[in-house]
């Protein structure tokens, strides 16, 4: 089983969201991306939840085995909040944990939601540590990820000596109308793993760039966050040629 460690220098992760939905799925899924993510010279791969169809995600095992194969780390990503509407803890967390260790996952990745007060922390840490799968918590594009609730759960996660930590998000924060760089001020300490795109304006609201395609404070931001943190392509990769695509931006994350 491979794992990351911090000793392991800066990896990069290619999100196979960012070959968008619809190319995922007249490839054949997310296992048909594993080629392309592996012969661009990533590191890893992130697998999302909500790309599976019923069928897909019954067969974890067989995707755990090719992911290994193809000589990649993986993380799971699944497209839930850890606090539900009521502040408790989501109850499928179990089973987005032992789905995530059947992939072998290095961690899981959800959103915060709707985190009120420490209550449910205790149990968090029994599930997790029941489970042995790291958990990572994200910035979402709603009012739950802010900085303000963002800072409030890391708190609360440093005061308890919890061990959760934080995905930054870069082009969330605009979103929800919050600062990516007072963001990485606050936030750093607690991020161990860096969701990368730009965003640019567009009609009321924001798209996802390449960071290359946009002005200079994206890759500046990366400069304020940690750098052995894992980088995971989150923007759109779009082209005749995905691996060589790919094999840009993988090359580029890595230098930067």
């Amino acid at each position: 089983m491979l794992r990351w460690s911090p000793k392991m220098g800066r990896k990069i992760m290619v999100v196979t969201a960012a070959y968008g939905a619809e190319q995922v799925r007249q490839a054949g899924g997310q296992r048909a991306m594993l080629p392309v993510i592996a012969g661009a010279g990533a590191d890893g791969v992130e697998i999302r939840r909500e790309l599976f169809n019923s069928d897909e995600l019954l067969a974890l095992p067989a995707l755990s085995e090719s992911i290994e194969l193809m000589g990649l780390l993986a993380c799971y990503s699944a497209p839930a909040a850890l606090f539900m509407a009521d502040g408790t803890l989501n109850p499928d967390l179990p089973r987005y944990l032992s789905e995530a260790n059947t992939l072998n996952a290095l961690w899981l990745k959800v959103s915060l939601g709707h985190f009120s007060d420490t209550q449910p922390l205790d149990a968090l840490r029994a599930l997790l540590n029941a489970s042995g799968m790291a958990l990572v918590v994200e910035n979402d594009q709603t009012d739950c990820g802010q900085l303000a609730p963002m800072r409030r759960f890391q708190a609360s996660c440093r005061e308890m000596a919890l061990p959760v930590t934080l995905t930054f998000d870069m082009g969330n924060w605009l979103w929800v109308g919050d600062s990516p760089e007072e963001a990485a001020r606050h936030l750093a300490p607690a991020v161990s793993y860096i969701h990368v795109k730009a965003a640019v304006p567009h009609k009321d609201n924001f798209r996802a760039v390449a960071p290359d395609r946009a002005d200079a404070r994206w890759l500046d931001l990366l400069g304020q966050l940690p750098a052995g943190a894992p980088r995971g392509i989150e923007f759109p990769l779009e082209g005749a040629d995905l691996t060589a695509v790919t094999r840009h931006y993988v090359n580029l994350l890595r230098e930067e």
